[in-house]
């Protein structure tokens, strides 16, 4: 169905998750793939394994030089980039009235300055070249209801949300494409100790669906808009959440 081949995707946290099924995906689809990870080499072995040929790339992406470096050696492996995934990020808690300063920061710069490295690097790049590209980040649905004890978290991923309409006027005209994908509840090991002791069941029961999303779910709808079948869309908020939220 999906045809990537010639071209080369960057997937940000594409060893774990939502990040390693999009790898997949985008790898048997004919792409060459580079794929960031924070600090588990393991899980980057594992997907070099079983997909040989991805690039897998450790960094800090909130780091100025780490994002620039991820950019470059997609360039330098492949000559090339078309597909920008940014899909790594973080998730914990945050009571209001804490004043944990120090929490707050690291999630603004794990979700939001990351994206904002990665993604402006590229687009400077593309942009130099006269080249075309797109760009899918991975949200939440947080980022458009909020989220008690979690609004570090929701302003992050709310913050996306602006940022991918705010790219696509501003880049469409340009052949950038940029569209969003917001999973709400995903069965991944992110969530697993929120899921354990029943936690899971609880989650599933306010879904419509009856169930909470599989990551190779949300990846599907993040590869299409990644893909040519998505050609006519842009600034774009599809929500993948089993019904749990819908939003406009």
């Amino acid at each position: 169905m999906f045809d990537f081949k010639g071209k080369t995707a960057i997937v940000t946290g594409g060893t774990r998750g939502i990040g390693l099924e999009v790898s997949r995906i985008l790898f048997h689809a004919g792409a060459d793939v580079v794929a960031s990870y924070a600090k588990n080499r393991e899980a980057a072995k594992e997907l070099e394994g079983e997909c040989p040929g991805v690039v897998t790339v450790a960094g800090d992406l909130g780091d100025e030089g780490a994002a620039v470096s991820l950019v470059d050696t997609a360039f330098d492996r492949f000559g090339s980039v078309d597909v920008l995934v940014n899909n790594a990020g973080i998730w914990n808690y945050l009571a209001a009235g804490s004043f944990r300063v120090d929490v707050w920061d690291h999630m603004v710069r794990n979700n939001l300055r990351s994206v904002y490295l990665v993604t402006d690097y590229l687009v400077s790049q593309w942009l130099k070249a006269g080249a075309k590209g797109r760009i899918v980040h991975v949200a939440s649905t947080a980022g458009q209801r909020g989220e008690a004890e979690h609004a570090h978290y929701a302003a992050t991923k709310g913050a996306i949300i602006s940022y991918t309409k705010s790219l696509s006027s501003e880049l469409a005209p340009k052949g950038i494409i940029t569209n969003c994908v917001a999973p709400g509840w995903v069965d991944t090991e992110m969530n697993s100790e929120v899921f354990a002791d029943g936690g899971k069941v609880a989650a599933a029961a306010g879904i419509p669906l009856g169930r909470v999303p599989t990551a190779k779910e949300i990846a599907w709808p993040i590869v299409f808009m990644a893909s040519e079948l998505a050609s006519a869309i842009t600034g774009e908020i599809l929500n993948v959440n089993g019904g749990n939220v819908l939003c406009g």
